[in-house]
């Protein structure tokens, strides 16, 4: 079979090839063509576009780059066209991706869904578009198939594919890592301040600021694989920080504590049991629109998913330096984790365990077979 999948930013990669590794071992002869990156190119298939091409977040950000946006919608329709997939595979990236897919179903070739986009966050009038235009939903986490129950629309849980990412992972010896990264014998505060520029530029500073604060500790950055050291260097000249790249993972596994920007991020920061403070910042135009749309009690996909507040989130004006330290305070101390380490053991339950990306390769082939 022919598959065409299209994944946008980090967690969309990660998750891509994860699905693209399932999808070969269920289909001996699949042919894989797809937009992702590093991961999924590593799995096997025939890379489009990196998701470095198309990485603009927030309402401002995506109205200064439509021209662009509008080349990259009318190159991936040709390039479907071309291909002539037996079935094209969504992965979240939701305003790109809906397009292509109402353009898709108009040209009869099959559509699945693999992450649902946040209409359960947001407009959820774009429901109507999804059973219009997506044969099959493949949904990771549990709260969003109750979701689209409401509008009659069956949708598959699947479990969360991060599960697997983490458990399957090569382990490491902690002592080797903080030797190859110079890391001392201090505990780690690690700093995760997300995959963009844009949100890097707000979140790393407010971060940063509480270094000095905490000579006891070593704070080191989680390098997104998408940016360079040298976009990095600027904020981080003046403090004593150390970095390191491409290794979230690795250095979440020996951290004590994490400084974590809102996303998929919240959630693999649970999944490790490191204690977390969430945070964001957004433009101000862009985070005066999203209060006014977002129906969400909670940013954190923690929280979302448990329903109450397990984690703190620190908000535009609420992310500043006080209220960080404040709360970075209350997770270092030791009743305050254990509350939450049991707290994580229970959202690991309700993400539905292992085996998320077989599942879904099975289903889309079982499907087309």
């Amino acid at each position: 079979m022919k598959y065409y999948i299209l994944a946008g930013e980090a967690s969309g990669d990660l998750h891509g090839s994860n699905l693209m590794k399932a999808l070969l071992k269920e289909d001996v002869n699949a042919d894989i063509r797809f937009w992702g990156g590093d991961l999924m190119q590593a799995a096997g298939g025939t890379l489009v576009k990196h998701y470095k091409e198309r990485a603009f977040m927030g309402f401002v950000e995506v109205i200064t780059n439509l021209s662009k946006i509008f080349k990259l919608i009318s190159f991936c329709k040709s390039d479907i066209k071309t291909y002539n997939p037996d079935v094209i595979v969504f992965i979240d990236n939701s305003g790109f991706n809906l397009r292509i897919a109402k353009w898709a179903k108009q040209h009869n070739f099959r559509t699945n869904y693999y992450i649902s986009p946040q209409v359960w966050a947001s407009r959820a009038g774009r429901v109507k578009a999804i059973k219009r235009d997506i044969d099959r939903m493949y949904v990771i986490l549990p709260f969003v198939k109750p979701f689209y129950k409401k509008y009659n629309y069956d949708v598959t849980f699947v479990g969360h594919p991060l599960i697997d990412a983490i458990t399957n992972r090569e382990q490491i010896d902690e002592f080797e890592f903080r030797e190859t990264y110079n890391l001392g014998n201090k505990p780690i505060i690690s700093l995760l301040p997300g995959s963009r520029k844009q949100e890097i530029t707000k979140m790393l500073s407010v971060m940063l600021s509480l270094v000095s604060d905490y000579p006891d500790y070593q704070f080191v950055i989680a390098g997104a694989p998408s940016q360079d050291y040298s976009f990095y260097e600027t904020f981080i000249k003046s403090y004593d920080v150390k970095f390191i790249s491409n290794k979230t993972y690795d250095l979440l596994s020996v951290s004590n504590a994490a400084l974590v920007t809102s996303g998929t991020a919240t959630l693999e920061t649970a999944l490790f049991k490191v204690p977390q403070v969430v945070c964001y910042k957004g433009s101000a135009i862009s985070y005066q629109i999203a209060k006014r749309i977002v129906t969400l009690k909670f940013i954190s996909l923690v929280n979302l998913v448990m329903d109450k507040e397990v984690v703190t989130e620190l908000i535009q004006n609420n992310l500043n330096k006080k209220s960080l330290k404040l709360e970075l305070d209350k997770i270092l101390n030791p009743d305050i984790r254990h509350t939450l380490f049991l707290e994580y053991y229970e959202l690991e339950k309700a993400l539905g365990g292992k085996g998320a990306s077989e599942k879904t390769a099975k289903l889309i082939y079982d499907n087309l077979s």
